[in-house]
């Protein structure tokens, strides 16, 4: 696959308001990369942006080196860069998402709109009753737009919290409809590019299926009656319209994520992010499998890290008591190695921990791996989780970090170096 990246400022309507963002090739969200097991990406990414860039392709498991999900580029102003990602046979099918990570820059990049899915084909694509049902991906963005149609900056203290816009938006649209025949199914792929704000998703008098989690498929469907996805998250949902037909709203539930005195702000109220819309009714009745997939749960580590989360004064945002320095290695892990990492959060504020390259498995509190994989696990305030993660590929520096964004710009970074013998 070729393709061209150009992250430019454009002004359109979006949002249902004419308004100034930044969208790769002038689209709010950027255009879907549709890769498989196998291939070779070859992106140009060509900044006309006012400032550096870079391209950070989440959850993808490919080289951090060189040309490929590179963290420590910069792209300046008015150059190019070419991108090759070469993905494995054996990658999980699933859904994922690129977007800047360039340091001290990544929430307003994000925030001003730049974002797109990938979608890897394959895995639940291939199960034929999810086949059979129609697909839509969901990236769900905030954004404060003043009165001349631009996105400000925060202030400090939101910064401080992590900024939150006070429009929520579906693909750049306000509250837009997702069409669902009577008597069938919808997969609905959700992806959580805000830079702070948690999604308690749900939508009304439906109950939820949860197929898959950050691109990996689940060994069987999860139901719930509602789904958080922290900043950086994402999950493929099954929705049946078993209801009388009519439109039925899709929410945002409250949820508390913490914060600093008077901005620990909890809406009282759901936000509304769309409408299912019923039309028709299905030729057939859909059938969920009761398993997807199978898993083996990670063999026992041969070391196990710590990993301290923290908030300073005047902004400081820690991990084990430094903030981030491109030029150090905080971590290094031999290749082949399975780890176990301790991640504490003695914060003010909920932290979802993101790890580049290296998928993992949650560990549970007896000490025993969860047959799931994830890349980015959200750690409640005053509380631990637990990781295993196998370093079986791909050595060279990468990343760790919270994605709150603007937790991220303020140092809550740190880097890792996986050798070879």
């Amino acid at each position: 696959m070729d393709t061209i990246l150009e992250p430019r400022a454009t002004t359109a309507l979006a949002a249902n308001r004419t308004m100034e963002y930044w969208g790769y090739n002038g689209l709010l969200p950027g255009p879907t990369l549709h890769l498989n097991p196998g291939d070779t990406a070859r992106i140009r990414l060509i900044n006309t942006l006012p400032e550096p860039t870079n391209l950070h392709f989440h959850g993808l498991h490919v080289s951090p080196s060189g040309h490929g999900d590179n963290p420590f580029l910069a792209i300046p102003p008015g150059e190019q860069f070419d991108y090759e990602l070469t993905i494995p046979t054996d990658h999980p099918a699933g859904t994922f998402w690129y977007h800047p990570h360039i340091h001290e820059r990544t929430a307003p990049q994000v925030y001003r709109g730049l974002s797109g899915a990938i979608l890897i084909h394959g895995g639940l694509d291939d199960i034929p009753e999810i086949a059979a049902v129609p697909s839509e991906t969901a990236i769900l963005q905030d954004f404060t737009v003043d009165r001349n149609g631009r996105i400000p900056e925060p202030s400090m203290p939101e910064r401080m919290r992590g900024r939150e816009g006070a429009i929520t938006a579906i693909n750049g649209q306000l509250q837009p409809s997702f069409q669902i025949e009577r008597g069938g199914a919808l997969r609905l792929r959700l992806i959580n590019a805000s830079c702070s704000r948690h999604y308690r998703f749900a939508v009304e008098e439906h109950p939820i299926a949860v197929l898959a989690l950050d691109g990996n498929t689940l060994p069987a469907p999860l139901w719930a009656d509602d789904w958080l996805l922290a900043p950086g998250q994402r999950a493929d949902l099954w929705i049946e319209a078993k209801r009388q037909p009519g439109s039925y709203r899709i929410l945002n539930l409250p949820y508390d994520r913490g914060g600093m005195g008077m901005f620990a702000t909890v809406p009282s109220q759901p936000s509304i992010l769309g409408h299912l819309q019923y039309t028709g009714s299905a030729a057939q009745t859909p059938h969920l499998p009761e398993s997807l997939t199978s898993i083996a749960p990670l063999p026992a580590p041969s070391i196990t890290r710590s990993f301290l989360l923290s908030e300073g004064m005047m902004g400081a945002f820690l991990i084990n008591g430094r903030a981030f320095d491109h030029a150090r290695t905080d971590t290094t892990v031999a290749l082949g190695a399975t780890e176990d990492w301790v991640i504490e959060n003695r914060g003010s504020m909920d932290h979802p921990f993101h790890l580049h390259v290296h998928r993992f498995q949650p560990v549970t509190p007896s000490g025993e791996a969860t047959p799931t994989w994830l890349d980015t696990i959200l750690v409640p305030r005053n509380s631990t989780r637990r990781i295993r993660i196998p370093f079986l590929d791909f050595p060279g520096r990468t990343v760790y970090h919270c994605h709150i964004l603007d937790h991220e710009d303020m140092g809550m970074m740190g880097t890792l170096d996986v050798t070879s013998p």
